[in-house]
């Protein structure tokens, strides 16, 4: 078992745009983010459609799906989804919320499950770990949350996909206090036209 993060990025290294809120979930001129992933034949299956493109981007999606046991959240990134994803979320593996806010788990179809931690990042990605069993747990989001664990070394793999975009203003992911300096060996490059699939190990 391995703990990722793997996040969609802009090349000038933004998550979302600015301005992100319950309304708004990708921040403002954030859709070329999030744009390659909607047609990907592994990204609509997981939301219960047909069709698609099966290409070697959606091969890397299914991948990630396949290896992922559980996942890490914080609240906004729940918040701003919860209507999103329905009552049939495309995770469909336990999730651990991180959040100042207590609430009762949430049981959804297909095998989702929302729980809310109010105990810190520690004890989430020890939830998170016992129940993904001999899968990986992954790091989800948002920028806050991923630097969190990123900050207290305990993120094993980072996967960026670079979307060939300059968003120019928004939610950047290694901007803020407490990363420090991280050295990482490069696992993998994947270049389709729709992304740049950067896999790195972090060196221990």
């Amino acid at each position: 078992m391995i703990v990722t993060a793997d996040m969609a990025i802009s090349l000038d290294g933004c998550i979302a745009g600015p301005n992100v809120a319950l309304d708004n979930p990708g921040g403002d001129g954030a859709e070329p983010l999030f744009e390659w992933i909607h047609n990907l034949a592994s990204w609509r299956e997981r939301q219960g459609m047909t069709g698609g493109e099966e290409n070697r981007d959606s091969e890397l999606m299914r991948e990630w799906f396949d290896a992922t046991g559980a996942v890490v959240m914080g609240r906004m990134m729940y918040d701003t989804g919860e209507e999103f994803w329905g009552e049939n979320p495309p995770f469909r593996t336990p999730v651990f919320v991180l959040t100042h806010r207590p609430r009762p788990t949430l049981l959804k179809e297909g095998g989702t499950t929302f729980t809310f931690v109010t105990d810190g990042i520690h004890s989430a990605l020890d939830q998170a770990k016992a129940a993904a069993g001999d899968r990986n747990v992954d790091i989800a989001g948002g920028a806050s949350t991923v630097r969190q664990y990123l900050g207290e070394g305990l993120i094993d793999e980072l996967q960026l996909h670079v979307v060939p975009a300059l968003l120019g203003d928004g939610l950047r992911l290694f901007e803020g206090p407490g990363l420090g300096r991280r050295d990482l060996e490069p696992v993998r490059v994947v270049d389709t036209p729709l992304a740049t699939h950067l896999k790195y190990r972090f060196v221990k």
